[in-house]
């Protein structure tokens, strides 16, 4: 059992340790999940080649981009900073893409 700090300033300092712990484990499921995220939309850029289909796919992009947006709404997340990202994301793919194409 732990016993909690009567002084403020250590007890601020477990609640922060608990905190960057959690964002921690956060920040390694998003990087594991945007490595298996990748590598579908590496298998999808190969087989766009394969069968010479464009590297975008605009009508997708804008669906995904208004999904993230209503998910973010939901999740209580900027929703510009959620399209941003989404977009950012979507140019990596893109780009990834074009290289399938060469």
């Amino acid at each position: 059992m732990t016993t909690e700090p009567h002084d403020p300033v250590a007890r601020a300092a477990e609640l922060l340790k608990g905190h960057r712990e959690s964002i921690d484990r956060l920040d390694a499921i998003l990087v594991y999940t945007l490595g298996e995220r990748f590598k579908h939309t590496q298998a999808v850029g190969r087989l766009k080649a394969e069968h010479d289909l464009p590297p975008s796919d605009p009508t997708r992009e804008a669906a995904q981009i208004a999904r993230l947006e209503d998910l973010a709404d939901q999740a209580d997340l900027d929703p510009e900073f959620a399209k941003a990202f989404l977009n950012f994301i979507i140019d990596e793919v893109i780009r990834h893409h074009k290289k399938h194409q060469e």
